[in-house]
């Protein structure tokens, strides 16, 4: 890739065809930054495509977030989508994305980057034992790739299928079965409700009381409503405490055997999911707490019940893992990489991860406004670039306002969404570049019209 002694790269090295690396591509297309983006398998989508090996897409997934306020700007999902996509119009979606914005032509596939290092201030990347030189690495390798699997007592001797919830693909997994799931998050709760109406007996293992969320208040998409100030119908008086508005909506939990929440509705993600509650009412699924041990033909839960069971599904979570890139170049924290404003590493002026942070919104927007405060680093030179640099070594600003959230792994990056745009606001402002909306990516060239829309 370079011959003559003195060589500076002046590409940038993307890594990771999902959303949040086509997201940053779009933006390095916008401020003219040239790049490569390496994706290790054969096209776009991350794990909106469950034939990427390693995804943890199943068959009845869909966006837990409403295509009004979950889409790429300047790009909405076509009308013709209900409220909330399933996975194939998510992969479609993004594949229709990456064709209009002519991001194709930048990605290299079924390139898996084996390794990044930084050297002489200049990253040398190896693909395919071929080694490339970048002025910088941004990595957006996803966060559900990597699967977190709990080690219980007694796990060694069951005589059933034990197995993590990204091998899961299709409730026929369940039939003639008597299921465990493990875990209340909203993968859990999805693959809960496949196992209620298929297995023979079903049973959802949680450790503690969370707060299961409509997908619509009074028929207008969740997000929408409160992002939007939605108006409840005439006569209805709606309680201001989200907490409140939650268990108005839906109810006790406890009598369907759940745990009673123990927090406040947002200090948690959201577990956008009440079919499950539709089950635990119906007796398709029966409530457990929290698995104490395994025996050879089933579990004993801390309530000292027990259960004869074939198969578990762990719905436990993932690690968080920039696997090309040596562990010591992060500050690791409860498995989690500390970065400034959740992007950019502290102590490489030209490393950035997108994609690693969690908030009870829609992802896109902000990947995009993250996004662009990468491009802006890139983009600025002299005093600008000095300032810049200083702002990720000694800038630690509050990104949780006043919210208080849970003590546990999930919730070791997660930031208040409303306190976390302002704090990008007031950045990209200071540096002189407009807000990221509808409007900002009109300049750009598409070449093809939006192969979706109208279908």
């Amino acid at each position: 890739m370079y011959q003559a002694n003195g060589y500076r790269p002046e590409k940038v090295c993307v890594v990771g065809a999902g959303p949040s690396g086509l997201i940053m591509a779009r933006q390095l297309l916008r401020a003219g930054i040239p790049f490569d983006l390496y994706e290790k398998h054969s096209d776009v989508g991350g794990i909106w495509d469950p034939e990427n090996p390693g995804s943890p897409m199943y068959n009845s997934a869909h966006f837990i977030s409403s295509k009004h306020t979950s889409y790429f700007y300047g790009f909405p999902m076509p009308e013709h989508y209900p409220d909330y996509p399933s996975w194939r119009q998510l992969r479609d979606y993004i594949r229709s994305f990456a064709r209009t914005y002519g991001l194709y032509e930048h990605i290299t596939f079924n390139a898996p980057v084996e390794t990044a290092r930084l050297v002489d201030g200049e990253w040398r990347v190896t693909v395919a034992g071929n080694e490339h030189r970048y002025r910088a690495l941004i990595a957006a390798p996803g966060v559900t790739w990597h699967p977190s699997r709990p080690n219980f007592p007694g796990l060694d001797t069951f005589r059933g299928e034990a197995r993590h919830s990204v091998t899961y693909r299709h409730p026929d997994e369940f039939r003639h079965q008597r299921v465990l799931i493990v875990g209340g998050g909203n993968s859990g709760a999805d693959i809960a409700c496949d196992a209620a109406r298929n297995a023979d007996a079903a049973f959802f293992s949680v450790r503690r009381g969370y707060r299961y969320i409509p997908k619509h208040i009074f028929g207008v998409p969740l997000d929408v409503f409160v992002n939007e100030g939605g108006r409840p119908p005439a006569g209805v008086v709606v309680p201001e405490d989200p907490s409140a508005l939650v268990d108005a909506l839906v109810g006790d939990l406890t009598r369907y055997g759940l745990p009673a929440p123990d927090h406040d509705a947002l200090a948690s993600h959201p577990i956008v999911n009440t079919q499950i509650i539709h089950h635990l009412s119906h007796g398709d699924i029966t409530a457990k707490p929290d698995v104490a041990r395994f025996t050879p033909g089933g579990v004993v839960f801390a309530d000292g019940s027990e259960e004869q069971i074939d198969l578990v599904i762990f719905a436990t979570g993932y690690d968080y893992k920039v696997p090309f890139v040596d562990e010591s170049v992060f500050e690791w924290r409860n498995r989690h990489p500390q970065l400034y404003l959740n992007v950019f590493n502290r102590q490489v002026d030209s490393l950035y991860v997108l994609g690693f942070i969690e908030f009870a919104d829609a992802a896109y927007h902000r990947f995009d406004e993250m996004a662009q405060l990468v491009a802006i680093d890139l983009s600025v030179a002299g005093p600008e670039k000095t300032r810049f640099r200083h702002l990720k070594s000694s800038h630690y600003p509050d990104l949780r306002g006043s919210m208080q959230y849970i003590d546990s792994p999930r919730h070791a990056n997660y930031v208040e969404t409303h306190t976390y745009q302002h704090v990008l606001a007031e950045i990209r402002e200071a540096f002189g570049w407009p807000a990221v909306d509808n409007a900002y990516f009109e300049a750009l060239p598409t070449g093809l019209e939006p192969v979706l829309a109208g279908r």
